[in-house]
């Protein structure tokens, strides 16, 4: 299986880039295809420019200027995305990605009616997710509603996916965890991967 691990964190030596390299690791191990794509080291821009913004619902959205990374995320049977939680969001740079990415053409299509989104990520089998919070679970998904699983798995897996298996797996409380919490966190992504 060909997967596509995207990283979305400006520091090399942050917990979430122990995340992704142990995902590298265990997927390795199990014999899959990884394709790793730390968005801060490839210096990736997240703006999206005007002309991909007036092209998008035209029927000729231009992506060229990200086909690179547009023909990585079309090539992929699985995509797990590593991130830390900001003010209960997406870090800004993989938001740019999934703006400038996750395009007409490219994840999905506009239906006939104009209105319906029709997948196109045929290949995509898994989407899955491992991020941290500062915040306690109960603040994430009792207070906040837990915006960013529905944001992931409803607004993004769901129209750009058919039958898509979505899992995102979260330490909550990151700033006052234990090294034991952590080493413990890292090895379920191992476990969890290796039944990938």
């Amino acid at each position: 299986m060909r997967v596509l691990v995207v990283l979305a964190h400006p520091l090399g030596e942050s917990f979430a880039a122990s995340v992704a390299r142990t995902s590298v690791a265990a997927l390795e191990d199990r014999g899959h295809e990884v394709d790793f794509l730390d968005l801060y080291a490839e210096n990736f821009d997240p703006r999206l420019t005007a002309a991909e913004r007036a092209g998008y619902m035209s029927g000729n959205h231009d992506v060229s200027a990200v086909s690179a990374y547009t023909r990585r995320l079309e090539a992929a049977d699985a995509l797990i995305l590593v991130f830390p939680q900001w003010w209960f969001n997406l870090p800004a740079i993989l938001k740019g990605f999934i703006d400038r990415v996750f395009t007409p053409g490219v994840a999905f299509d506009y239906a006939a009616d104009g209105i319906r989104l029709e997948p196109k990520l045929d290949r995509l089998r898994h989407f899955w997710v491992f991020s941290t919070t500062g915040s306690p679970w109960w603040v994430v998904k009792f207070y906040m509603g837990d915006p960013v699983r529905r944001q992931l798995k409803r607004g993004i897996a769901a129209f750009c996916g058919r039958r898509v298996d979505f899992r995102m797996t979260c330490l909550h409380d990151m700033d006052n965890s234990s090294a034991e919490k952590r080493r413990g966190f890292l090895a379920r992504i191992g476990r969890d991967l290796g039944k990938l």
